[in-house]
């Protein structure tokens, strides 16, 4: 189970020491559907690296509007970084969307890291910004119908595993939206 996780961070320049490192450091958790990992307005205690399953951040306005932050799925990591950095309340929800298997780091060996300009720090953080740069070309330079097309070709697996909603949210569009590029699509 673990293998994915030592794989991803052999692919990202990590020395066997620094994988040790960050595994005995790491706590494991299965989660059910629907569980709230970090409420909105709470300070996180823990990165994590999602082994399986799906989980998601969003925005919860005041008057119950919730906006999609972000989907992950296997193999991804979820750090707040903001949270981090400026040492304050989560400015978004997270919880799974499926059964989880996760691995829990302490944030206070991220902030260490950090402090100490560890090169896993480092590491972790070019891994997040490029994977933002690309999740923000994809909605910039991509129409809606594009970025459904990509999303069929790179994620097919996403599919079957999130309804509607979810998928539109991930596309930034409206499922009545998504509804209609399908269509087209099928035509």
């Amino acid at each position: 189970m673990f293998e994915a996780f030592r794989q991803q961070l052999t692919t990202n320049g990590f020395t066997h020491q620094e994988i040790e490192q960050l595994e005995s450091s790491a706590r494991f958790i299965e989660l059910p559907t629907r569980h709230i990992l970090l409420q909105q307005g709470e300070v996180a205690s823990e990165i994590y690296f999602l082994l399986e399953g799906i989980c998601h951040s969003s925005y919860l306005t005041e008057k119950g509007k919730e906006f999609s932050k972000e989907f992950y799925w296997e193999h991804d990591w979820i750090i707040g970084f903001e949270s981090l950095i400026k040492q304050q309340p989560s400015p978004y929800l997270l919880e799974s969307l499926t059964p989880c298997s996760i691995l829990c780091l302490p944030i206070e060996t991220l902030r260490s890291w950090r402090e100490e300009k560890h090169g896993i720090y480092l590491k972790l953080l070019e891994t997040q910004l490029v994977y933002k740069e690309n999740k923000e070309r994809f909605m910039l330079l991509y129409s809606p119908e594009e970025r459904y097309e990509l999303f069929c070709q790179h994620y097919p697996e996403l599919l079957e595993r999130l309804n509607d909603y979810q998928i539109a949210a991930y596309l930034g569009i409206t499922a009545i939206s998504l509804s209609r590029i399908k269509k087209r699509h099928q035509s």
